[in-house]
């Protein structure tokens, strides 16, 4: 009588046990076929935008753009590959820089990169860098004279590759630029006012006139491009593509441990700019000034000091 009533107290619980599970295994399975469904949407999005940027039409180019950037910010797992897209669309409609280094330099004044590929840059430049997942944004050899970044949100660029690139007049004020490769780049007049350039490559790049007041120059690789050597010796006969800083703004810049050897910053202001640790070898600082500047082990040994203010005698 007792297992009786066991059984008869057990049954109401059991069944509601049984409808729990039931309705769990029902929730999983809905689960799974929204994000069956919503896979399937990303993916027409995708295709649809893709297709949109071979249109003839700017609107439409813009378009595929714009989708291609919120497919970013709704797919995680569709975020490196969209990276990779706007990349390639704008190196292969950017122009070659090639081609427009050849121009005078009054041309650069009012240049600015087309509507389509200046719109993929910034939706670049306006990811989530943490989710690249190893996508690499590849702007090389691109004409982007004159680059700018409406609004007031961030420019997140750390590692882009713009080896032999044309920014003159570029505008990349407070840009990260981190391990940045700009590799012979040419950046004459462009604004890197507070941008982060430490542990950037710029090597034989072109910054003449460039503002780069408060810059984080940390550890930045600037020396030569090339050198030619003695085949007897193996000494240095003849380096070339040295990093061009001539008429720099480089006041209150952070240039620890920076490799300047052999740079040209004749007529470059360095005022407050911290150089501690800065190897200055042989560079040329005809007319540069550095009053103010923090030059604790700073190396200059065959620097050219003509005119410079604010060198210690002892150096």
């Amino acid at each position: 009588m007792q297992w009786v009533t066991l059984v008869a107290v057990s049954l109401p619980g059991l069944a509601a046990l049984g409808a729990l599970l039931f309705t769990w295994m029902q929730v999983g399975q809905a689960s799974k076929e929204l994000r069956i469904s919503e896979r399937g949407q990303i993916t027409s999005r995708f295709n649809a935008a893709v297709g949109n940027l071979a249109s003839p039409s700017l609107d439409v180019r813009l378009g595929g753009i714009y989708a291609l950037q919120q497919i970013m910010q709704d797919s995680a797992r569709d975020h490196p590959t969209v990276v990779s897209v706007l990349a390639a669309f704008a190196q292969q409609h950017a122009g070659s820089s090639a081609e427009s280094l050849k121009e005078p330099q009054g041309g650069t004044f009012d240049h600015s990169p087309r509507p389509d590929v200046q719109a993929a840059v910034t939706a670049l430049a306006r990811r989530r860098p943490e989710s690249d997942a190893g996508a690499v944004i590849d702007l090389r050899k691109t004409d982007l004279r004159g680059l700018d970044f409406p609004g007031p949100a961030a420019v997140k660029l750390p590692g882009v590759h713009l080896s032999d690139a044309d920014l003159r007049y570029a505008f990349l004020n407070g840009a990260d630029l981190r391990n940045a490769d700009l590799l012979n780049a040419n950046l004459d007049g462009a604004d890197l006012d507070g941008a982060n350039l430490s542990a950037a490559s710029l090597a034989g790049a072109s910054l003449g006139a460039a503002t780069l007041t408060n810059a984080n120059l940390r550890r930045t690789d600037m020396t030569c491009g090339a050198f030619l050597l003695d085949e007897t010796t193996g000494e240095v006969i003849e380096q070339t593509d040295c990093v061009n800083l001539q008429y720099a703004l480089l006041d209150g810049a952070d240039l620890r441990n920076a490799k300047m050897s052999d740079a040209d910053l004749r007529h470059a202001t360095l005022k407050g700019a911290d150089l501690r640790g800065a190897d200055l070898t042989r560079s040329n600082l005809t007319n540069a000034d550095f009053r103010g500047a923090k030059l604790a082990g700073v190396k200059l040994k065959g620097a050219k000091r003509t005119g410079a203010l604010g060198l210690p005698q002892e150096y």
